[in-house]
């Protein structure tokens, strides 16, 4: 009962980042942009990182994330007509590369520094409050209804190429505010995790995006409750736990995909 009383609300954040994170997770592997979301939350954890060097790490890191967000969206937004100047992975790694840099650059000019850049990694998902559940909830429920209302043009998007500015706009900017609440509470690991694993292993079974989330969401749950269970047993990290599950249940489903195609 006590387990169960502690961890029912980092089972409940799991669940909603899982949801979010495994239906975006089909766009960025049907776009061909695994890293996106990796560069993007590190650019948002540059934001977050500069609310500690001006010390409004309370009240201001969100809105820093916010900000961030917007400015990482509106560059992403031009994905398209970038690749036709340069390989769109090599932008986003370098992308990716210069945000880690800078927050690194940041943070060793404030008081915990390196604590600071280990909770950006790995979060604090143990320690979620009934208050960031429900913001969760909140935000997560006003981004999906914007995508179910507006799913033709964010599937046109993603799987025919086809769609202006505005919704390409729009698409990566609910994702980059997803990312602001996700990385701020699980961390940028689990947060990559959550985004691409679930969609792998659903695409291992069948190319069908609906068929594809609901494979993701189990495998993303089932893992998730065994990292949090195994994490408070042990007191180990639960991020790089779930993190390792999650890549351990793929390696193992990749390779009996294998064996029996052969």
């Amino acid at each position: 009962m006590e387990a169960f009383s502690f961890l029912i609300y980092p089972f409940l954040g799991c669940v909603l980042l899982i949801l979010i994170h495994a239906y975006f997770g089909i766009h960025i592997l049907e776009r061909g942009v695994i890293f996106l979301d990796l560069s993007m939350a590190q650019f948002i954890a540059l934001g977050i990182s500069l609310s500690f060097y001006m010390g409004h790490e309370d009240s201001g890191k969100y809105m820093y994330g916010v900000a961030f967000a917007v400015i990482g969206a509106s560059i992403l937004s031009l994905s398209r007509q970038i690749s036709r100047f340069v390989n769109i992975e090599a932008f986003i790694g370098v992308f990716y590369i210069f945000s880690l840099a800078s927050s690194i650059l940041i943070l060793d000019r404030t008081p915990h520094g390196i604590d600071e850049l280990k909770a950006i990694l790995n979060g604090n998902i143990l320690f979620i409050t009934q208050a960031e559940l429900v913001k969760m909830l909140l935000l997560y429920l006003t981004i999906g209804m914007v995508h179910a209302i507006f799913r033709k043009r964010f599937f046109s998007l993603t799987f025919e190429g086809t769609g202006g500015y505005f919704w390409e706009f729009l698409f990566f900017l609910s994702f980059a505010l997803v990312l602001v609440s996700s990385v701020s509470i699980a961390g940028i690991l689990q947060v990559f995790s959550f985004l691409v694993i679930p969609a792998l292993v659903g695409k291992l079974y069948t190319n069908e995006p609906f068929k594809t989330l609901l494979i993701g969401w189990g495998v993303g749950l089932a893992a998730s409750v065994f990292g949090l269970v195994v994490s408070f047993k042990m007191d180990l990290p639960t991020a790089p736990l779930i993190v390792a599950s999650l890549s351990i249940v793929f390696f193992i489903l990749l390779t009996l995909k294998a064996w029996r195609t052969r």
